[in-house]
């Protein structure tokens, strides 16, 4: 109990920092050193297994900060940094503008910003079916959707939320998530992932798509918030017109080399901005009449995008990689697993019960897949101790743990979409906040409609 005490203290003082707008990235990288101490204070193991040790519980404090810095800034970090990089160098040669141009056009005759705004949400649900990381796929339709959505009316709030939320519910049978939810419901992969989970995620998509558009709407008009849709008459570019494509390139690249449409060429998506660069590059180049100098001013864009992503969303992501370890350190999570181990309601309370939980535990530390993944693995357990078929129960906290991080003021997605658009991480979950809740009551209902819960 002590641990879930101190670990609701401190994230209930970082939210009231975050809210009074203190720094986050400062106030969450003290908060997560604070916990580590207490969890060394405590006796507890501060690192992962995967880190070694310096012998001391505070230098392994510091230790965790240098391990995330690496872990972030070479891996997620770094596909932030040149997808912002890239978004910067499409701004400067005008491909971003030509692409408002050229899109403004055929939605000019659709009135309402909010029916530009469900549908840019779908097209971005489909979008987390090429790819697998909310925070990845994020990054990728702030750096493509984002200028456009923006220009066609959309408020900035709205159109981050669009690109924050897409993989709050899965779509994709092949996730890791999916197969470790088939494997532990006890059923074949093709019919959990297509029989179970899919249509319970559409739904779950179309009454979000709505609750968006309401709530979107009502929050534009009550905080007053800037919509300035852009006149195509007053858009001035001398890019030509195809270099609309240009931004689109990493999200073609996605679906071109997947391994799958073209066989045996398969490339990660860090490889495929560096491509859509070099092609961008090039075209600028042999437009630009091949003006080398130009051409290499131009790419200096690119590498002050970022330097500056690094600045406002690496560090912002590291501070929040550092609390949630430090949440996990201290106990927390591990107080809310015995919850959940001693719940000893009927089935339908215990299926809340777990999912709950595992919203609770994804919104604190604003993770999709570690709530999920040290939750599921009591779910066998107490569907046989309860007499309740394992599926009943594993879906609503498959669901819970993506849909909570959604919502999460520290998971990455969020940190990333609201750091790029230059706004506040609350801002973004105010966005979010009803929609998923929505989207987490159509999960349950359609839970207990589709799913049987007993064998």
């Amino acid at each position: 109990m002590l641990e879930l005490f101190i670990g609701l203290v401190v994230t209930s003082l970082v939210g009231y920092f975050i809210i009074k707008e203190y720094k986050p990235t400062g106030v969450l990288l003290t908060a997560g050193v604070l916990l580590l101490l207490i969890a060394g204070l405590l006796g507890r193991n501060l690192l992962p297994d995967s880190v070694a040790s310096t012998g001391n519980f505070v230098t392994d404090a510091l230790e965790y900060v240098k391990y995330t810095l690496r872990y972030r800034g070479g891996g997620l970090g770094m596909q932030i940094m040149l997808l912002c990089g890239f978004a910067t160098y499409m701004t400067r040669i005008g491909a971003n503008t030509m692409v408002v141009k050229q899109f403004s056009k055929p939605l000019a005759g659709i009135k309402s910003p909010y029916v530009l705004l469900v549908a840019a949400y779908i097209v971005a649900c489909l979008m987390s079916l090429a790819v697998s990381s909310a925070a990845g796929l994020g990054v990728l339709l702030m750096a493509t959707l984002f200028p456009m959505m923006t220009a066609m009316g959309i408020s900035r709030p709205a159109a981050t939320a669009v690109c924050a939320s897409p993989a709050a519910l899965i779509l994709s049978p092949t996730s890791g998530d999916v197969v470790l939810a088939a494997e532990k419901s006890g059923l074949p992969l093709d019919v959990f992932a297509v029989q179970t989970v899919l249509p319970v995620s559409v739904c779950a998509i179309i009454a979000m798509a709505a609750a968006g558009y309401f709530w979107n709407k009502y929050l534009d008009k009550r905080q007053n918030t800037p919509m300035e849709r852009v006149d195509i008459s007053q858009i001035e570019t001398t890019a030509p017109a195809f270099y609309a494509v240009l931004p689109f390139l990493p999200i073609i690249g996605v679906f071109l080399f997947n391994g799958r449409t073209i066989p045996g060429l398969k490339l990660d998506i860090y490889t495929i901005v560096v491509l859509s660069v070099t092609i961008g590059a090039l075209i600028d180049f042999a437009v630009n009449r091949f003006d080398g100098r130009k051409t290499l001013e131009n790419m200096e864009s690119c590498y002050q995008g970022m330097a500056d992503a690094f600045k406002g969303v690496v560090m912002l992501l590291v501070a929040a990689g550092t609390f949630a370890q430090g949440l996990m350190a201290v106990g927390a999570i591990d107080s809310l697993l015995g919850f959940a181990d001693a719940a000893g309601a009927g089935g339908i309370a215990l299926m809340l019960l777990l999912a709950g939980l595992t919203m609770a535990a994804a919104i604190a530390t604003g993770s999709g897949n570690a709530p999920f993944y040290a939750f599921v693995e009591l779910a066998p357990a107490l569907a046989a101790k309860m007499g309740v078929n394992p599926a009943f129960l594993v879906i609503p906290m498959l669901q819970a743990s993506n849909l909570g991080r959604t919502m999460s003021p520290v998971s990455g997605v969020v940190v990333a979409t609201a750091g790029m658009a230059g706004i506040s991480t609350m801002e973004v979950v105010k966005r979010t906040s009803v929609p998923v809740l929505v989207g987490l009551t159509t999960v349950i209902v359609g839970t207990l409609v589709l799913v049987p819960m007993t064998v």
